[in-house]
């Protein structure tokens, strides 16, 4: 499951339709501890220099934007290659 969706974030065609929650799994899967404060989750890794912070809309899809900095952390730092 997580690999089709970091495949869907990677082609970067569908950042729109990207539900919340399958954003975080993603993240986790990848080996990122998450902090909540209120509705922000923040994601950070050791080695990695970008924190994510990210918040769900209210039709539970992830930020459009948000969805793309991740993508750019992903291909950025290889991860993808991880799973």
């Amino acid at each position: 499951m997580a690999q089709k969706i970091i495949e869907k974030i990677l082609t970067g065609l569908s950042d729109r339709n990207i539900r919340f929650d399958d954003l975080r799994r993603v993240l986790a899967r990848l080996g990122f501890d998450e902090r909540i404060k209120g509705d922000h989750h923040i994601f950070t890794r050791e080695g990695v220099m970008e924190i994510l912070n990210i918040q769900p809309l209210k039709d539970g899809k992830a930020k459009p934007y948000q969805v793309k900095q991740v993508r750019n952390v992903i291909l950025g730092y290889q991860l993808h290659k991880e799973v």
